[in-house]
């Protein structure tokens, strides 16, 4: 009897151990609750790419958007706990809508598994050059001025850019309309055409643009100026003091997925940021900064953000229920 109570134990012990060295033996789903071409489908398609040649395993990047990125991120809450459908998604995703919804199907810090923050974003300003203003304090000003008359993009309503600009238009004291899109792109398209105005979102969205002339970045959310763009003031330096949003990119799996498989998830992520390449031709290009936090200080990380953007939402004004 202790021989097959020892057998057992053995058994046990042996099979996470197995499943973790045979993942991925299959290829990976990576959901991405926004439409493709955006900046969070850009770096989970360069992640995908990366984890394909790291693992000679397929990891494919499936566009989900809508429902304020709930409908992607209840695709994994209700996935198989096995570490084949991996979630890819910004603040809003992990700690903004529980902010925002009373009638969510899921609960993001329970329902979801952290792997890690995979960057930082540096969310800037940018407007039409159909709006004449060519610094932040013009912009305030001109908007002052036509009250009602301008307009900024989110990426739908309680997204980060979303809650981001209705607290600039708190601190700020200025009416601009709020028009929700599925993604970056198409609201990209109609800054260009004139009939949006503003929108804030990551730098590598709009830095090519800018030099070609399509487009005005005025500011950076961020506290302070970006490294890759020092001559880039910020937006509490620009006549909105103490204003300021961070935004982070963070990969997480379906709640009980073994620790064994988490832990290898962690690690092949983990080596993908530290590949050079990766860090010049993923982070560096896209004016971002890097993550790798453990999965407990991920974890962590994400309960914190959770109580400084639940206040950011109560200051701001923002409601969905």
């Amino acid at each position: 009897m202790r021989v097959i109570f020892l057998m057992w134990a053995l058994l046990c012990w042996f099979i996470p151990i197995t499943h973790s060295q045979t993942w991925p033996s299959k290829p990976v789903r990576i959901i991405v609750p926004y439409t493709a071409g955006g900046g969070t489908d850009s770096v989970a398609r360069s992640l995908a790419q990366y984890l394909s040649k790291a693992t000679n395993q397929t990891f494919l990047v499936e566009n989900k958007p809508g429902g304020a990125t709930m409908i992607g991120a209840e695709t994994v809450t209700k996935a198989n706990p096995d570490g084949y459908t991996l979630l890819f998604s910004d603040s809003a995703t992990f700690v903004i809508n529980q902010h925002l919804y009373k009638k969510m199907t899921y609960k993001p810090l329970v329902d979801l598994a952290p792997i890690t923050n995979i960057v930082q974003l540096a969310p800037v300003l940018a407007v039409s050059n159909s709006v004449p203003v060519t610094n932040m304090k013009e912009f305030v000003a001109y908007a002052k001025s036509h009250p009602g008359k301008l307009s900024y993009a989110s990426f739908g309503s309680g997204s980060y850019p979303h809650v981001i600009s209705e607290q600039l238009k708190r601190m700020a004291d200025i009416d601009i309309l709020h028009v929700p899109y599925k993604g970056s792109t198409a609201a990209v398209a109609d800054m260009i055409g004139g009939q949006l105005s503003m929108m804030i979102v990551t730098l590598s969205v709009f830095d090519q643009l800018e030099k070609t002339g399509k487009l005005k970045i005025l500011a950076t959310t961020t506290a302070k100026r970006l490294s890759l763009r020092p001559e880039l003031p910020t937006v509490a330096e620009s006549g909105v003091p103490g204003y300021s949003a961070n935004v982070l990119f963070g990969l997480a799996t379906t709640a009980g997925t073994p620790e064994a498989i988490l832990d290898r998830i962690h690690a092949e992520v983990i080596k993908v940021l530290n590949d050079p390449n990766f860090k010049e031709k993923v982070i560096a290009a896209q004016s971002l900064e890097p993550g790798g936090a453990s999965r407990h200080d991920f974890t962590t990380l994400l309960k914190s953000e959770e109580a400084r953007w639940g206040q950011l939402i109560k200051d701001s004004g923002v409601t969905m229920d």
